[in-house]
């Protein structure tokens, strides 16, 4: 029977056209596989199956995914995010890590929860520094976090009485069912780079994975320091949420998952 996988010209340019021709013809592809989005089974043989390509500094892995969870393209990580999802992918999924340093050198700290907006569950990231954020090339002590956000495109929220706009050239990458990075336009052009990135893969429960692959999205919400804390529960997160938003201290944005 033949393979119904998705090689995309990005794909096929990097891999070349000797090795995409084998994939289709199903001599290096898998009879079965995880989804490295969703983390659930599927077979190229039964459903469309989209080729991903993940690129390192100096190592290459390819993945394979259902062809409604992400199209078949290239993203490029760094080189540790790279091991950490062969890492996950082998079942060694390791402990969550602290955020990376992000551009404004600030120190990042994220929570995945579900939100509830007009009756239906919607995966959120929170983003608070544990700093004040000072502009880039700025002397002062002034805390610059939501204003530099707003110029990327990200919306004040009074309340979260609805889905936030979409953000295009921004985006999340989730791989092997964790949470990899948060994506940004790059400047030099070109694919994006990563505005925060895990250390090592974040877990997200099975929950916020489902709806995230269901959305084809992910609601990013940020508040300066000392707006939301780290709440134990989804609905003290909510509170925090609704109280920064009254308050005039919060932004947010849909981001689609990575390559959508």
């Amino acid at each position: 029977m033949p393979r119904m996988l998705d090689v995309s010209d990005e794909v096929r340019a990097e891999i070349g056209d000797e090795e995409a021709a084998r994939l289709l013809a199903g001599e290096s592809a898998p009879g079965s596989y995880d989804c490295t989005s969703c983390r659930t089974p599927g077979d190229p043989e039964q459903e469309r199956t989209s080729t991903v390509l993940f690129i390192g500094d100096e190592t290459a892995v390819l993945a394979f995914a259902h062809a409604g969870c992400l199209p078949s393209q290239v993203v490029q990580v760094t080189e540790e995010q790279l091991q950490g999802a062969v890492r996950a992918i082998g079942g060694d999924t390791g402990e969550p890590a602290p955020a990376k340093a992000a551009p404004e050198q600030a120190v990042l700290g994220v929570t995945s929860g579900l939100v509830l907006i007009s009756g239906e569950l919607h995966p959120a990231l929170v983003v608070e520094p544990t700093a004040p954020v000072a502009r880039p090339g700025s002397l002062g002590a002034g805390d610059d976090f939501l204003p530099l956000l707003i110029e990327q495109g990200f919306m004040p929220l009074t309340e979260l009485s609805a889905v936030p706009p979409a953000l295009h050239g921004w985006s999340v990458l989730l791989a092997a069912g964790q949470l990899h990075a948060v994506l940004q336009p790059n400047p030099a052009g070109g694919r994006p780079v990563a505005w925060w990135q895990a250390h090592q893969p974040l877990q997200v429960t099975d929950g916020w994975r489902s709806a995230a692959n269901k959305h084809q999205q992910v609601l990013m919400f940020a508040a300066p320091v000392g707006s939301i804390g780290r709440q134990p529960r989804e609905d003290l997160l909510r509170d925090a949420l609704d109280k920064a938003a009254a308050n005039g201290k919060l932004v947010a944005a849909a981001l689609p998952l990575a390559g959508l």
